[in-house]
């Protein structure tokens, strides 16, 4: 799939993302894979700047940057303007961050899930407000260090389950996916493709300026997320039926935490707090899936 894929580069060089960015060729994956014929939208965040200076631009479709909470009613209306003018080939990505996704953005994305507006949104998740100073988000872990969780008040809150919302809704395609699987996520961006209605996918992607890993981690640090069962692969399929996808063997919490500067003074007490809750998340997934 990727061979050919990649025959259909939408992403040139330029982008303005700092070494090793997740997000960044989370892009180029997401483009790839839909094609041409893709407008997107994109909210204050790490890729409103990633783009480029006006008139320059990384990417050869059409982009509208929008306000932070913004980023679903904007594609919701550019869906309708498409259908207006009889141009429904035309995929419309709503693409945010976890800030404008969990928190900001919610309240729009909802209103659109509720409608079921015929949009793909795509959450590129580095589990904080990164671009404004890595600031904690309520997709932020239990137990992480940013700039306002410091070392002497780490988050104490657990990352907020995004996916399990969307499904409440009853949307029609809901996944989980990962920078590091990029076939599986690929996969699931042609089937959302294929799907009408309000689709939504919780996508991986690491961040070494946030999460203090060396830049040539991004995909180590991806897969052992998801080995460990932080962030395992999964779909929903109109808010009812759940689908576990291949998953890696699995490795220890430990192996994740270790590589990443963000975890480095969790104590031995919330490391066996954050284990025991990601085994409790992982034995509801399983109790829900098929």
């Amino acid at each position: 799939m990727i061979r050919t894929l990649l025959q259909q580069e939408t992403m040139g060089p330029g982008h303005l993302a700092c070494a090793g960015c997740g997000a960044a060729l989370a892009m180029r994956y997401t483009l790839e894979a839909l094609g041409p014929k893709t407008i997107v939208v994109v909210p204050a965040g790490c890729w409103s700047t990633f783009i480029g200076v006006y008139p320059y631009s990384c990417l050869s479709v059409p982009v509208m940057s929008v306000a932070f909470a913004t980023t679903a009613a904007t594609a919701s209306g550019i869906r309708a303007g498409l259908e207006a003018l009889g141009r429904e080939d035309e995929t419309v990505l709503a693409w945010a961050g976890d800030g404008g996704t969990f928190d900001i953005g919610i309240q729009a994305l909802s209103g659109a899930s509720e409608r079921n507006e015929d949009i793909i949104f795509v959450c590129y998740d580095n589990e904080a407000y990164m671009n404004t100073g890595i600031q904690r988000s309520s997709a932020t872990p239990a137990g992480t260090v940013t700039t306002t969780t410091p070392i002497s008040a780490p988050k104490p809150q657990k990352k907020k389950d995004i996916v399990a919302i969307m499904a409440a809704h009853g949307v029609p395609y809901a996944a989980t996916a990962s920078i590091a699987f990029p076939e599986d996520f690929m996969a699931k961006l042609v089937k959302a493709k294929s799907i009408r209605g309000t689709k939504f996918l919780h996508l991986f992607t690491s961040c070494p300026t946030g999460w203090r890993h060396e830049p040539d981690l991004s995909i180590e640090v991806a897969a052992k997320a998801v080995a460990s069962r932080v962030f395992p692969l999964y779909e929903v399929f109109d808010g009812e039926r759940w689908q576990l996808n291949a998953m890696p063997d699995k490795v220890n919490i430990t192996d994740y935490l270790q590589c990443q500067g963000r975890f480095r003074n969790m104590s031995p007490r919330a490391r066996r707090t954050f284990q025991d809750t990601v085994d409790a998340d992982w034995s509801k997934l399983l109790k829900k899936c098929v």
